[in-house]
């Protein structure tokens, strides 16, 4: 498997464009299956997980052309199958989002349980007793969700918890279903919303978006057309930090700012100086050494649990005592452990973090636990004196378009080491 050697020590400088936001197209191109013609994704990332989508699709027959621009064009008519099978689904958990659509336009579904990153439990039951509720006759089989209906009937679903992939999976199974569906406790963030938009955009009936409670009310049948998919707020995040721990300048370009409110906050508050415009935001650390914050994680618009991993590695060289609290995954601390391999001083008690900044950290081998986890061992290597390999790179193929590239753009001395 590839590695990342990364010799750590240079303040990052320049400008960076965000790509395409991995969690907004995997949802847009497993609704795909809904409609009624050909549909164009624009401002698709590159990436292993969008890999893993077009390549399930194209399983079940699906016709998919990826232009040289990182469009998708997709044309369900041609489906022959209804099965998202383990090895697929086991790779990339956000295959589950192919349930609904499927159940919704054809009446049936056999979908693996679902794997993906190792951050803990994600159960599937808020996603099934949606369903039961719309009507399907849902049972689990051989670690396959079964699902068989007739025409989804709407409902009034109340989520037991906040579900990001739960509203999706509802949200896109609620647009073909006969009559209106309400969705309450649903997720706000702004993926879900372009999800609802692009939905929109094909003829869908959908309102409240970005509120607690979506309203569907079903049609008969979407038609195709064009959509761009929305910046990725994570990756923008992700680069921004990395401007802040390496006390360098970093610009990113092809933002949406407010998505980014909590993080733009945090970094404030370790003392960086954060500029705002219209599609841009800026981080100036040059000279100082970060501040520790305190982080605890939240549905949105609270701090994303996909931004932990990072500010754990910033509050790691940072001046004082941070704590980072995860509310959402049990076991998302597992590159805390990594991180203390290369010096950092981190204690754990539940699910908080209690991590005192160090004067440096120093170089040393390590291994990605998952998605985040691996950018944050990224970050840790940018300060950390000396050369530090960083082990099973795939995850950051999950998220991360072109990381190595980009970051040399910044002036960071990265390079891939194919196995």
């Amino acid at each position: 498997m590839d590695r990342l050697h990364i010799l750590g020590g240079t303040p990052l400088e320049g400008e960076v464009r965000i790509s395409g936001a991995k969690n907004a197209a995997l949802p847009i191109l497993a609704a795909t299956l809904l409609v009624d013609g050909v549909v164009r994704v624009g401002n698709v990332p590159h990436l292993q997980d969008v890999t893993t989508s077009n390549e399930l699709l194209g399983r079940m027959g699906v016709s998919v052309t990826i232009n040289e621009r990182m469009g998708v064009e997709v044309d369900a008519s041609t489906i022959r199958e209804f099965v998202a099978p383990y090895e697929l689904v086991k790779t990339m958990r956000a295959s589950i989002l192919v349930l609904g659509p499927l159940l919704a336009r054809f009446g049936r579904a056999d979908v693996s349980l679902p794997g993906g990153c190792a951050i803990g439990a994600r159960p599937v039951n808020i996603h099934v007793s949606g369903l039961q509720q719309m009507g399907a006759d849902i049972r689990i089989e051989n670690g396959y969700i079964k699902a068989r209906a007739g025409r989804l009937k709407g409902a009034r679903l109340i989520l037991d918890t906040v579900t990001v992939t739960g509203t999706e999976n509802l949200m896109m199974a609620a647009t073909l279903a006969q009559g209106t569906t309400i969705i309450e406790n649903a997720a706000r963030e702004p993926e879900v919303v372009d999800l609802a938009n692009f939905l929109i955009t094909m003829g869908a009936k959908i309102t409240g978006h970005g509120t607690d409670t979506i309203v569907i009310e079903g049609v008969d049948s979407l038609h195709g057309g064009s959509y761009e998919v929305l910046p990725d707020r994570i990756e923008a995040g992700t680069y921004l930090v990395a401007g802040a721990i390496t006390r360098g300048r970093v610009l990113v370009k092809n933002v949406i700012p407010s998505h980014l409110d909590s993080v733009i906050a945090k970094l404030r508050e370790a003392g960086g100086t954060v500029t705002v415009g219209d599609s841009t935001i800026a981080i100036d650390m040059r000279g100082r050494r970060p501040l520790s914050v305190d982080v605890r994680t939240a549905p949105y618009p609270a701090f994303p649990t996909d931004m932990q991993a990072q500010f754990a590695a910033l509050n790691t060289i940072a001046q004082g005592v941070g704590t980072i609290t995860e509310t959402i995954f049990e076991n998302r601390f597992m590159h805390m452990l990594e991180m203390r391999r290369l010096g950092a001083e981190i204690r754990l008690e539940g699910n908080t973090a209690i991590i005192r900044g160090v004067d440096k950290l120093n170089a040393a081998p390590v291994m990605a636990t998952d998605l985040r986890a691996s950018a944050s061992l990224v970050l840790a290597g940018l300060v950390a004196e000396g050369l530090t390999e960083i082990e099973r790179i795939y995850h950051i193929d999950r998220g991360y378009e072109a990381l190595e590239e980009k970051l040399q753009g910044l002036g960071a001395k990265i390079k891939r080491i194919p196995d």
